[in-house]
């Protein structure tokens, strides 16, 4: 490790040299009260900017032992720290002169969730904060000058004002965590009390628009029937009551636009936490839910759909089913499979969103087609087996058909946003209105049969960059790509997740290309199923973290941790 004046004598023995002199700059340098990292430096000014690191000792931060009790408050901390630092660098970003990217500081800044990332991570002893700088020049020359303007005048600022705890707001900073620890107790309860979510009195659950996650002003705030209405007792906050919804099969229904999806969506999001002010602080779902659709085209791959579908008239094998175009009801009964593989105990459908044939047949339907000529066994007929069997609960969200009341434990009517109790009501109803349902086949546990393979074209080899020929003996490493929140490029192949609705952050999603490109590399050996796969994955991330899956480079800003069920859903996806 090199010193600050070292750092600096540097800058000016470059100034004005070509601008691949700054690779010179590679390297650690102590500042004194943290320590700077330069890892990787970009090839010109208007190329993706330099990585860079500040790493601080926690015992010089000097954080109280409460905010480094737990992981959940490490979390909350580092949430809060990223939060300050972002909002800081935001001021001398672009202040710093010259062309292309030349001044740029750039860092992720957090939406309403709390979750972990890359750009700010906590460990045993320092503080990490990743973050990137466009290093200056002037056409391809270099302008140390600048550089040394962000690294000596603004960088320090930053890191006194929003990583050092004796700077910063002391009761926000215990509001944050608490809060977080708050809702985690929320979770734990859930299972304690048998019950799948809860919504607190008074939650705000609209949003501002369709594009905002930020909350609708002037909404209505939520309110619990008297016959759901529970009160739990918070470690921070004390007493709080609201909606608990019970396991088993839980139906929401009511006019259009009176907010049915819009709750749907509020639990939806609820296996995250959330900062102050969202309105959905105590809006809390079993941390393993799984929003489910039909997902016409999805590729599938040697899944067990034989619980919904079978005899199909082209004599396919539904036990090991695998298809490149999935209709809508074959990829939601490969939705609902893969779900109960990566270990959910609760599933949120919409039936908007839904494949009709899959989800119900009426009785006039069943009436004109006879149960031998429908393969399709609907979920309607398998949802009380998946909790009875499986354990697995349901929340369900119709509009359309009365078949639905029928499978429901629990029913929840949306009025004018207020969520009314009609168990009772519509239960005295039911045997006016008889539904009868196709007799289904016994239940059977799915079994898992995919084992990943690889592209059959083979691994592309690396080339000698002198002569052009193939070097058989080295794999070329995989390129990716992120588009964009919902797909990514590995290799020649885009990954599709635009409904893998639970992906809320770009960075979840270059978390999950990193993750895959790790798993093709070193993991698919054509004998590890996808279970094995994951698990795999998930123990590597709890040793070490998302730098096991970085080949030993440095890791950047810009990752977010996903949940095991996206972590299935990604490999599910991916053709191969």
């Amino acid at each position: 490790m090199q010193s600050s004046a070292q750092l600096k004598e540097l800058l000016h023995s470059i100034n004005r040299k070509s601008y691949p002199a700054y690779k010179s700059l590679r390297g650690s340098y102590n500042f004194g009260k943290y320590t700077l990292c330069i890892e990787h430096i970009q090839g010109d000014p208007f190329a993706a900017p330099s990585q860079t690191s500040i790493h601080v000792l926690l015992k010089d931060a000097g954080f109280p032992d409460y905010t480094l009790a737990s992981g959940t408050a490490r979390t909350a901390l580092a949430d809060f720290l990223l939060r300050g630092f972002s909002s800081e660098i935001a001021h001398y970003s672009f202040q710093a002169k010259g062309s292309g990217k030349s001044g740029l500081i750039e860092i992720t800044r957090p939406g309403q969730e709390v979750f972990s990332r890359s750009d700010c991570e906590i460990t045993d002893k320092e503080l990490i904060v990743r973050f990137f700088i466009g290093f200056p020049a002037n056409g391809r020359t270099i302008n140390s000058r600048e550089l040394e303007k962000i690294l000596f005048d603004f960088m320090p600022q930053c890191v006194e004002k929003s990583l050092m705890y004796k700077n910063l707001n002391p009761d926000k900073l215990r509001k944050h965590i608490f809060l977080a620890e708050d809702q985690q107790a929320i979770r734990c309860e859930l299972s304690a009390r048998e019950l799948t979510a809860f919504v607190a009195d008074g939650a705000v659950l609209p949003r501002e628009s369709g594009i905002s996650q930020r909350p609708m002003k002037n909404a209505v705030a939520f309110s619990s029937p008297d016959t759901m209405h529970i009160t739990l007792s918070l470690p921070h906050a004390g007493n709080i009551s609201g909606m608990g919804i019970p396991r088993g099969i839980t139906l929401i229904v009511g006019g259009g636009y009176h907010g049915k999806s819009t709750l749907l969506s509020a639990l939806e999001l609820g296996v995250y936490n959330h900062i102050a002010g969202d309105g959905r602080e105590y809006v809390i779902s079993d941390e393993t839910a799984l929003k489910l659709r039909s997902e016409d085209g999805r590729f599938v791959k040697d899944v067990d759909i034989s619980l919904f579908i079978n005899d199909l008239p082209s004599r396919k094998d539904t036990h090991a089913f695998s298809t490149e175009d999935a209709s809508g009801s074959t990829s939601q009964a490969a939705g609902i499979v893969e779900g109960i593989e990566a270990g959910s105990r609760l599933f949120l459908i919409d039936e908007d969103t839904s494949a009709t044939n899959f989800m119900v047949r009426d009785a006039f339907m069943q009436r004109v087609i006879q149960s031998d000529k429908e393969p399709i066994t609907p979920f309607t007929a398998r949802a009380g087996e998946l909790y009875d069997n499986a354990g697995i609960s349901t929340i369900l969200v119709a509009g359309s058909s009365g078949a639905f009341f029928h499978i429901a434990d629990t029913i929840i009517q949306m009025d004018n946003y207020n969520a009314v109790d009609i168990t009772s009501k519509i239960k005295a109803l039911l045997n006016e209105y008889p539904v009868p349902f196709d007799a289904a086949s016994p239940y059977t546990a799915p079994k898992s049969h995919r084992i990943m393979s690889k592209d059959p074209q083979g691994t592309p080899k690396r080339r000698d960059y002198r002569t052009g020929a193939v070097r058989n003996d080295e794999p070329e490493q995989l390129k990716v790509k992120l588009l964009s929140k919902d797909s990514f490029l590995i290799g020649r192949q885009t990954v599709d997740l635009r409904y893998v609705e639970q992906l809320i952050d770009s960075e979840q999603t270059a978390a999950l290309s990193m993750l895959l490109k790790y798993t093709v590399e070193h993991l698919i050996d054509g004998k590890r199923t996808v279970s094995m796969v994951a698990d795999t994955l998930y123990k590597m991330y709890s040793e070490k973290g998302l730098q096991a899956f970085s080949d030993g480079r440095a890791l950047s800003g810009g990752y977010a941790m996903p949940r095991i069920q996206e972590i299935y859903s990604c490999l599910n996806r991916y053709r191969r």
